[in-house]
């Protein structure tokens, strides 16, 4: 047996609402007090002297295949393309302008795709921050092409510090305005003014000059013509949707109310298009006349099996990605009728990333579990898609196969899951992993994760659970609020499954996720830890009662409920992995990941979870935290990257 760093057990004991909630370690909630920080240093101890043979040879092998870097595609401002790139060994992606080979009086007159480019580095972090810890979240050239803004944010906080950069020297012309985390950024067409978020307040902002505070907003779009302002705000599981005439100004309502998800943005061509769940929760798309938003019918209707998850228009098409059971795809349609045209070519069954356009050329990104994010090039007018730029790195890969599963939940609801495998037969080690959150699907992706441990001889498994985003907006309320409990049961029925199978068996099962993953793998911990052996439980929220209290809590009252409901309490109390750890269980073997920077996800709630499964436990298998300082939720360099993998990967080949 383990010997664990001593956590002073507090009769502390509220009754909310008519229920007894029990809080013994509520004092590691605060992390500057001397008792947290001893312990803290004590789980760092014990972390180290853990015994884990394989981390060498998995982070060579997990250098290895994240040496393919990272491409992203290009977005252009008058004849100018930016774009980022991690080339291998770098660090962090690198924000690049490039410029045509050709006199700058003629730019305007060429075409995207006419000659050569010569890249010129706009931003790298590692210049702004050797040390590593600050990341490039965002950046939104001018319409000239003369400025940017990016934004910044450092040692894992993601509050994004906004800048503006003269393009081609580099030097900050305007900046730094704080707090801006996850803003969009609205360049007027004059190049000199741009409309951004903070403190979910919209303001519009002069370069080196006045900043104009409007109205409430958490979202924001201007058309290319700069005449159209639309506006989103959050309103539990839906929104409300404004759009503002410039030239007079005016406010229209365009759609309000609970429930509903939509997306507004008027076009080059002066149409106003409305992406919605209403009457469509796998999304359709509509247009109408920005001068009578609310009046609108539909161009796109919802596929009944494919959700909607972007669009773009091209000179004479309309693109349209759908997400079809985790699989993405695009079709051309007529911009005008909404008529299908064809489908667009792409590389393999995986993932699309954003478009971006230009003229009658699309940009996007693909990836799927053994080929590296590349970016291609889809043409209109020959109906062609063409590698532009591929990974800049190679990796030996190994050969894996990939099945699709279906499956019976408790209730009968029909989950997929997909098992990725070398050729080898019969129960082995396997991870299954999942998230089943705030409508987030799963998708195919590339990882120097996933790969080395299934060329080590494992399986590795994605549920696609409900509460995902892989089967549209009903899918997703299906595992929130009340409803929770649907994820937990179709994750454990994908356990059964794997085992049933002969896939693996428990005591060679682990499971893995992060936030609201990590929720669910706490949830599994308390539920069905006879189900597996060792879990890996990431930035996780897991103190139901009180997730409110800290972090971005109070955001995720929509999906779980809040604690100052009586009835929203009775079904967070049902499940919290906190309140749930019972004295005299074995519990699986357990490792917490948390990162000292993370203003999202505040690692209490992991301390707290590790001491009573530390004090609960009745086997041998250890319950570990590994704390991270000066990273966060979000964005790391590719080194903390790798070495964080390497642990995780380590520890389940040690417990599996």
């Amino acid at each position: 047996m383990t010997s664990y760093p001593f956590a002073e057990r507090q009769p502390i004991v509220e009754t909310i609402h008519g229920h007894r909630v029990e809080d013994p370690y509520r004092w590691l909630e605060d992390p500057a007090s001397p008792e947290t920080e001893k312990w803290l240093a004590a789980q760092d101890e014990l972390w180290r002297r853990h015994s884990l043979p394989a981390r060498p040879r998995l982070r060579n092998r997990i250098a290895q295949l994240t040496a393919t870097g990272v491409v992203g595609t290009p977005v252009w401002r008058e004849g100018r393309a930016f774009r980022v790139r991690r080339e291998p060994g770098q660090e962090h992606a690198v924000l690049f302008v490039g410029l045509p080979e050709i006199p700058s009086e003629v730019v305007r007159r060429m075409p995207a795709d006419v000659g050569e480019l010569v890249w010129h580095v706009v931003l790298d972090p590692m210049v702004v921050d050797p040390a590593g810890t600050t990341t490039l979240d965002d950046w939104h050239a001018s319409p000239d092409g003369k400025l940017v803004a990016v934004q910044l944010s450092r040692r894992g906080e993601e509050r994004a510090e906004l800048y503006v950069l003269d393009v081609m020297s580099g030097e900050v012309v305007d900046g730094p305005v704080m707090d801006c985390r996850y803003s969009p950024v609205a360049w007027l067409p004059s190049s000199d003014s741009f409309y951004y978020i903070r403190g979910r307040v919209a303001h519009l902002r002069r370069v080196r000059g006045d900043d104009v505070p409007l109205v409430e907003a958490d979202g924001l779009a201007l058309s290319a013509d700069g005449r159209w302002l639309t506006l989103s705000i959050n309103r539990g599981t839906g929104n409300d949707i404004r759009v503002c005439d410039l030239a007079g100004p005016e406010w229209r309502q365009v759609h309000g109310g609970r429930g509903v998800k939509t997306a507004v943005n008027v076009g080059a061509d002066g149409r106003l298009y409305v992406a919605t769940t209403q009457d469509a929760p796998r999304v359709r798309l509509a247009v109408g006349d920005p001068v009578q938003p609310n009046l609108w019918s539909d161009l796109v209707p919802e596929d009944p099996e494919a959700v909607l998850a972007d669009f773009a228009l091209l000179d004479g098409a309309l693109l349209v990605t759908r997400v079809r059971h985790a699989i993405s795809e695009i079709n051309v349609h007529d911009p005008v009728t909404g008529e299908w045209k064809s489908a667009v070519p792409l590389p393999g069954h995986g993932s699309i990333g954003r478009m971006s356009v230009h003229g009658h050329q699309a940009w996007f990104t693909y990836a799927d579990y053994v080929t590296p994010e590349s970016v291609y090039r889809y043409d209109a007018r020959t109906g062609q898609t063409t590698l532009w730029e591929g990974a800049p790195g190679r990796a030996d890969l190994p050969e894996i196969e990939s099945h699709q599963l279906e499956y019976p939940s408790a209730d009968g609801t029909l989950i997929r899951m997909v098992v990725l495998s070398g050729p080898s037969i019969g129960p082995r080690p396997c991870i299954l992993y999942g998230y089943g959150g705030f409508g987030v699907p799963l998708t195919p992706a590339y990882s120097s994760y996933v790969l080395p441990w299934i060329e080590a001889g494992g399986i590795f498994a994605f549920a696609q659970i409900r509460g995902g985003g892989e089967e549209g907006e009903d899918w997703h309320r299906a595992g929130t609020l009340d409803r929770k409990q649907n994820v937990f049961h179709d994750f454990a029925a994908a356990a059964e499954t794997l085992i049933n199978c002969r896939w693996t068996t428990p005591d060679r099962l682990g499971i893995c996720g992060e936030s609201n993953g990590g929720l669910l793998v706490g949830a599994m911990l308390t539920q069905r830890p006879d189900l597996f052996a060792a879990a890996v439980c990431s930035a996780p929220v897991l103190d139901m009662a009180r997730y409110e209290r800290s972090g971005f809590g109070p955001r995720w009252r929509a999906e779980y409920g809040s604690a100052d409901d009586p009835d929203a309490l009775a079904w967070l109390l049902r499940y919290s992995p906190y309140h749930h750890v019972s004295e005299g269980i074995p519990y699986p073997a357990t490792l917490f990941a948390v990162f000292g920077g993370d203003t999202r996800v505040d690692p209490l709630h992991a301390r707290k979870m590790c001491a009573a499964l530390q004090h609960a436990t009745a086997g041998p298998r250890p319950i570990l935290l590994r704390h991270e300082s000066e990273v966060g939720h979000g964005a790391r360099s590719a080194s903390r990257s790798i070495e964080l993998a390497a642990d995780m990967l380590a520890f389940f080949t040690a417990h599996l």
